[in-house]
């Protein structure tokens, strides 16, 4: 049974939300949140699998109350709702540390199926996305962490233990390749890509493939165009 959290300011949006979920056999809403606050206290509290969050809200958005949630070690995955693919917000909650996006008038089938992608540990974001968006607003990217880092990429800390194979393949995962193509392209057998990338996850510390994308170009190992 998939746990969800609902986070939106507007009472009808989650009575809609809590209905579609509802009548699925392997979900169940735990909580409702109207802000922002109310969300990462509720995530502490209930751990839900998937916190679905709105993006505009009064007292705290949704990209600081992602932010906030990821920071603090929860395992519950952000999936966040915008109102357009290429804005300004979905690459901010990308970057606060969301598994993945959807738009505010996706299908009911797309959302259920993006929750259960979540909440099996899938980014809902295609990699090929993710690198639009990041190219889109590179100009955006700030001088912290990873964005100011000199030197050779595979001296960075999050980088250092990664072989050269795996080093290879995160640089791909960063320009959009998906698993069947790194396996055509590099000769590999496609179960042989995926034991990579779960390695790649587990030593960077990047909760799924949209978070290797960015770590990617906040590394430099990949660049915008």
């Amino acid at each position: 049974m998939t746990t969800v959290l609902i986070v939106d300011d507007q009472p009808l949006q989650r009575f809609g939300f809590r209905m579609l979920l509802e009548s699925q056999d392997d979900m169940t809403v735990v909580g409702e949140a109207g802000s922002g606050t109310e969300a990462v206290r509720l995530t502490d509290r209930l751990r839900p699998d998937v916190v679905l969050m709105d993006i505009r809200m009064p007292d705290m958005d949704g990209i600081e109350a992602t932010r906030r949630i990821v920071a603090s070690g929860s395992p519950s995955r952000v999936l966040i709702l915008t109102t357009f693919d290429l804005d300004e917000y979905a690459y901010a909650g990308l970057r606060a540390g969301a598994s993945g996006f959807l738009i505010k008038d996706a299908l009911p089938e797309e959302l259920l199926s993006g929750i259960r992608a979540v909440a099996s540990g899938d980014a809902v974001v295609a990699p090929r996305l993710t690198r639009r968006l990041l190219e889109a607003f590179a100009d955006h990217l700030p001088a912290g962490e990873y964005g100011d880092a000199p030197g050779d990429p595979a001296a960075h800390p999050r980088l250092s233990s990664l072989t050269e194979r795996e080093r290879q393949i995160l640089t791909v995962i960063g320009q959009g390749w998906t698993n069947s193509e790194i396996a055509a392209r590099l000769h590999l057998a496609e179960s042989t890509v995926k034991t990579h990338v779960g390695r790649i996850l587990a030593k960077t510390g990047a909760r799924d493939r949209v978070q290797a994308v960015i770590l990617a170009y906040d590394t430099k190992l990949v660049r915008p165009a």
